[in-house]
């Protein structure tokens, strides 16, 4: 039940439709007698840091998880950042701090290589195609870098941002990473799509799946429409996929703890099969076994 003194958190994206993450926050606030909701706001770029200022002038403002298109964005909002946020230049969750300061953290790339080593996904000393140079690319760019992937190709029709993605990936970490011409998935051991294509039905497929070596895993972050037509056609060649739905998963008890809400934190973590089944569809719910 809501009262005068539940707290507030806010999702925010452009557009909002396609996120996720109330299903799982107002759930386990629910199952753990958390006094608080999760409200969903649809915010475009050019109001983002006025509406995140203000969001924070209300004392039951407990804190802020941005969506599509804005984790990029958001980093130049607050006022303390995390290392892993500044190397990938996004956040995707602020708070107020003690003192009354934005605090900003991201935890797109922990949350998919937790997803990937729970669907026993290799990406260790693999060749990884990335398409989508934006935060959550940055994010999950640099957690493969940090975590043992061979080499990263980057593809972003802003060809500026992926070239500043690769060269600070290759100085970060010092593995072979080049932005790339095209998108073009040849040779890759690991394909994946950090962009927006497949949130609409007339978005052309990330990558020509016909060019996937046969023995390519591919995964695709989205949280709508899936399976999109890139893990679609990858399934018709047999191939090992990953739907996004995961990676949020495994990064909400990141979200909890970052928001001070251990309780619930530790609670998904022991079991979060509900979250599960609040998110996957049938169909992708067996397509690959957990260990």
């Amino acid at each position: 039940m809501i009262t005068g003194k539940t707290g507030v958190f806010f999702i925010v994206a452009d557009p909002i439709e396609q996120v996720r993450l109330p299903e799982i926050f107002n759930h386990m606030f629910e199952q753990c007698g958390v006094d608080a909701v999760m409200v969903p706001l649809q915010v475009t770029p050019e109001n983002l840091a006025p509406t995140v200022r203000y969001l924070f002038r209300a004392s039951t403002t407990r804190g802020i998880v941005l969506s599509i298109p804005h984790k990029t964005a958001g980093a130049s909002i607050v006022d303390r950042i995390s290392k892993g946020a500044k190397i990938a230049d996004a956040v995707n969750a602020i708070r107020r701090g003690p003192d009354g300061a934005l605090e900003g953290d991201l935890f797109d790339g922990v949350g998919f290589l937790k997803s990937m080593d729970r669907y026993s996904m290799d990406y260790r000393q693999k060749s990884v195609l990335l398409i989508g140079a934006g935060g959550a690319g940055s994010a999950i760019a640099a957690a493969l870098a940090e975590d043992g992937a061979s080499s990263l190709g980057i593809f972003d029709p802003d060809t500026e941002k992926s070239s500043h993605l690769s060269t600070s990936i290759e100085r970060q970490y010092g593995i072979p990473t080049k932005a790339t011409l095209n998108n073009d998935p040849a040779g890759f051991d690991v394909v994946i799509n950090a962009s927006p294509l497949g949130l609409q039905p007339s978005d052309p497929i990330p990558v020509p799946a016909d060019r996937l070596k046969e023995d390519a895993q591919v995964c695709d972050i989205l949280m709508k429409n899936q399976p999109t037509p890139l893990l679609r056609a990858a399934l018709d060649r047999g191939l090992k996929v990953l739907p996004g739905f995961d990676m949020l998963i495994l990064q909400s008890p990141l979200f909890l703890d970052f928001f001070t809400i251990p309780t619930a934190a530790e609670a998904l973590r022991r079991d979060d099969s509900v979250a599960r089944d609040l998110l996957f569809p049938a169909e992708l719910r067996d397509l690959v076994a957990r260990r």
